[in-house]
């Protein structure tokens, strides 16, 4: 129970509940999960959210804070401390958890059955062991297997055009292929462990002695590709029902910092017609396959396109993508009226293995919605000093710019509060842009980075904190 860090929810009477576990930034995609939900089985529906973000407060309704690092950190630095923890780590301590246990307990003395519903699915999440609980997503062993850069690569080559690449099972391996290809790759190699995301456990490289310093696991799994210099970094957000059911939501372009770290995305792609179509060709035929592997849900995929224009697959991610609920209020705004939302086709691509008859794709952007994204990361510790106030309503932002309401807006969200330590590798805040031109889009991105900068201070004091620590690491490395 030392665990929770704070809680609100309250069972309604007469009101079914599912149980989200994942971070707040996609806390809105259960409001239409709920909506549907609601739809399909004719009674009110009602969620919990069980999620890690540590924040001095909270604007939103049933809620259950778990993250067993934020004792950890407020020992380390003697203050509150906003502290990310990872995925896998979080999943495993929710499902010993005792709180989550006896809310499961309760809701199935209410209930027949009880969904969770979760950013991704992980084999560190096993309480839909419990009778009468189950994943409404993906079945998690087949997303980790899918889920490997390494499986990615080898089963899809030729299927759709990818980079030259090599696995290299073990460090040896590693260094010594490197060696090998660093001669002809002039523009670098990138290198990525088998498992990562948004640069996480992955970097370009020009040098052995990089290669060699970033990564001394001797026993991993690694995948070096050739680094191609290009301007695109289109991605492709869709959903596995079936072989000959993949629907496609839509292509954004991904913003990358020094090669291989996402800060964000923008919508809709500048890429040309031609491109986005073979970007839905290639994304239907890798959405097949992730189905005849026996995926079901939603996942993304992201490519690059060179100078010459030539698309290249890079990676599969067999989860939500960060922007998932962006797109969800981008077809509200943009489909015809009752027309299903992802959330909804997810949850016919798991129990029906099939899209309802009333599916439809977008074509366009008939309501002229720009969009953009921005994920404030810390890299070092930060103190804040002062706060912006939570933001739940980013589904309205879209339809009163959808509407033309608004001619551009923009929100800051999940900003952390005042007089906390933000640490190293968690988010400050996210900052979702709306217009009807990239330039509003771009603009609005701007002064929510001024804005929140504005919270934050350098403090000599944890900077060196930080440093000891990151030098202890290192040297234990």
């Amino acid at each position: 129970m030392s665990d929770i860090y704070y809680s609100n929810f309250q069972l309604k009477e007469n009101t079914e509940y599912f149980i989200y576990i994942g971070e707040l930034k996609n806390y809105g995609l259960n409001l239409f999960l709920r909506e549907a939900l609601s739809k399909i089985f004719k009674r009110r529906v009602d969620f919990v959210a069980v999620v890690p973000d540590v924040f001095e407060q909270y604007n939103y309704d049933n809620l259950l804070v778990i993250n067993p690092l934020a004792k950890q950190y407020a020992s380390k630095y003697g203050a509150n401390v906003s502290c990310r923890i990872s995925a896998r780590d979080f999943m495993a301590c929710v499902s010993q958890n005792r709180k989550v246990k006896a809310l499961i307990a309760q809701l199935l003395r209410r209930q027949e059955h009880v969904y969770l519903y979760m950013y991704e699915s992980l084999p560190e999440m096993t309480l839909d062991a419990i009778d009468g609980v189950s994943i409404l997503g993906p079945d998690s062993r087949i997303a980790h297997r899918l889920n490997s850069k390494a499986y990615q690569l080898e089963h899809l080559k030729g299927r759709v055009p990818t980079v030259d690449f090599h696995i290299c099972r073990g460090r040896r391996r590693l260094l010594e292929t490197a060696a090998r290809v660093l001669p002809d790759w002039k523009d670098g190699v990138f290198v990525s462990r088998e498992y990562g995301a948004a640069g996480v456990n992955s970097m370009i490289a020009h040098t052995l002695s990089e290669i060699s310093e970033r990564f001394p696991q001797a026993d991993e799994t690694y995948f070096v590709s050739r680094y191609l210099p290009h301007d695109h970094d289109p991605t492709v957000l869709a959903v596995a029902a079936g072989k000959d059911e993949v629907y496609i939501a839509g292509i954004a372009d991904q913003k990358i910092e020094g090669g291989n770290r996402f800060t964000g995305s923008f919508y809709p792609s500048v890429l040309d017609e031609s491109t986005r179509e073979a970007l839905r060709a290639h994304t239907r035929t890798l959405g097949s396959w992730l189905a005849g592997e026996g995926y079901r849900g939603i996942f993304g995929c992201d490519y690059l396109v060179d100078p010459q224009g030539r698309i290249f697959f890079l990676e599969i991610n067999a989860r939500k993508q960060g922007t998932t609920l962006e797109f969800c209020c981008t077809l509200e705004q943009s489909l015809p009226p009752g027309s299903p939302m992802l959330p909804e086709l997810e949850f016919y691509a798991v129990t029906r293995g099939k899209f309802p008859e009333t599916t439809v794709e977008l074509r366009g952007n008939p309501k002229k919605l720009h969009w953009g994204t921005y994920n404030y990361k810390i890299a070092s510790p930060v103190r804040t000093v002062s706060y912006v106030p939570h933001s739940p309503r980013e589904r309205e932002a879209f339809e009163r710019v959808g509407k033309g309401l608004l001619k551009k807006h923009f929100l800051i969200l999940e900003h952390t509060g005042s007089d906390f330590i933000v640490a190293e590798g968690a988010f400050l805040g996210r900052i979702v842009a709306l217009g009807r031109d990239p330039f509003s889009v771009r603009q609005g991105l701007e002064q929510g980075r001024k804005t929140i900068e504005l919270t934050i201070v350098k403090d000599k004091e944890l900077e060196e904190i930080h440093g000891k620590d990151h030098q202890g690491k290192k040297s234990a490395g």
